[in-house]
C-alpha cells in the first residue's frame, strides 16, 4: 500500500512537471504569435502608408503630364499664329514696297501740321503778352502787388485782393480801390466789345452779419459792388458786365492757413474777346524781331 502511495505521487508529480513544461511552450509561442502580429501591423501601416503616397505621386505625375501636354497645345497653337504673323508679314512687306513713297507724303504732311500748330501756338503767346501788356500798363508797382494778371487762352483773369477793395467785412468798396478800378476800367473801355465778368470768392470762414446770410451772399454782394462801380463811377456799358459769386467753392490755396485764406478772398475780373476781336489782336501781337 505504501508502495503504491509512492508511485500515484511519483506519476502526478511528473504529470504536472510535463504540464507545466507545455503551458510554457504554449506561452512562448503565444508571445511569438503577437511579436509577429504587432510586426504585421507595423508593415501594413507602412504599406499603406507608401500606397498613399504612391498614389499621390501617381495623381500629381497625372496632373503633371495634363499640365504639359496643355502647355504643348498652347505652344502649337502659339507657332500657328506666330507662322500666320509671318506669312501676313511677308505679303504686307512686299505690298509696303509699293506704299512707301505714299507713307512719306504722310509723314510730309504730319510734320507741316505740326509746324503749323507751332505757329498757332507761337501767335497765341503774342496774344497774351498784347492783352498782359495792355492791362497792366498804368498799373503802378505797389498796385501789382494786389493785383494778379495771367492771360489764358486768349482770356484775361485779373484777380484783385478782398483788402484792397473792400472793408473789412464787408462789401462795400474802400477808397484804396477808387484809382485801380479806374485803371481798370480804362483798360475795359479800351475794348468796348469785350464781355467782363466780374466774380467774387470768399474763404471758407462763416460770415456773421445780420445782413448777410452766408459766403454765397458775400461773394455775390462784392461782385455787383464792383459791377455798379464800374458801371456808375467809370462809364462801362453795363450790357457788357455780369457779376456773379462762387463763395468758398473755387479756392486757390488751403484754407487751412491764414496766407491760404487770404489768397481766396478775392474778386476776379474776367475778360472775354471774341473771336474776331481775337483775330485783330494777334496782328497786333509783336514780332519775333
Amino acid at each position: 500500500m505504501k508502495k503504491l502511495l509512492i508511485i500515484l505521487l511519483g506519476g502526478l508529480l511528473m504529470t504536472s512537471c510535463a504540464s507545466k513544461k507545455k503551458f510554457q511552450e504554449l506561452q512562448g509561442n503565444y508571445s511569438q504569435l503577437q511579436a509577429d502580429y504587432s510586426a504585421l501591423m507595423a508593415e501594413n501601416r507602412e504599406a499603406q502608408t507608401q500606397l498613399a503616397q504612391n498614389r499621390t505621386t501617381i495623381q500629381s505625375l497625372e496632373e503633371r503630364l495634363a499640365e504639359a501636354r496643355a502647355n504643348n497645345e498652347r505652344l502649337q497653337q502659339a507657332y500657328a499664329t506666330l507662322q500666320n504673323s509671318l506669312d501676313l508679314s511677308i505679303r504686307q512687306n512686299a505690298e509696303g514696297n509699293v506704299n512707301i513713297s505714299k507713307l512719306v507724303d504722310e509723314i510730309n504732311a504730319s510734320n507741316r501740321f505740326i509746324k503749323q500748330l507751332v505757329e498757332a501756338k507761337d501767335r497765341s503767346d503774342s496774344l497774351n503778352m498784347v492783352l498782359t501788356n495792355n492791362l497792366t500798363r498804368s498799373l503802378s508797382r505797389e498796385e501789382l502787388n494786389d493785383v494778379d494778371v495771367q492771360v489764358l487762352k486768349g482770356v484775361v483773369y485779373i484777380s484783385l485782393a478782398d483788402n484792397m477793395l473792400y472793408k473789412s467785412g464787408s462789401y462795400q468798396i474802400n477808397e484804396r480801390a477808387a484809382e485801380t478800378l479806374s485803371k481798370i476800367a480804362k483798360i475795359i473801355n479800351d475794348y468796348k466789345d469785350y464781355d467782363v465778368l466780374i466774380e467774387g470768392n470768399t474763404d471758407n470762414v462763416p460770415i456773421s452779419q445780420t445782413n448777410i446770410r452766408n459766403n454765397w451772399d458775400l461773394s455775390c454782394l462784392r461782385a455787383s459792388s464792383v459791377v455798379q462801380a464800374l458801371q456808375n463811377q467809370y462809364g462801362v456799358d453795363p450790357k457788357r458786365l455780369t457779376a456773379g459769386g462762387r463763395g468758398e467753392y473755387n479756392p486757390l490755396a488751403d484754407n487751412s492757413s491764414e496766407v491760404g485764406r487770404q489768397r481766396n478772398r478775392r474778386t476776379q475780373i474776367i475778360i472775354t474777346p471774341k473771336l474776331d476781336q481775337f483775330l485783330e489782336l494777334i496782328d497786333q501781337a509783336p514780332s519775333e524781331d
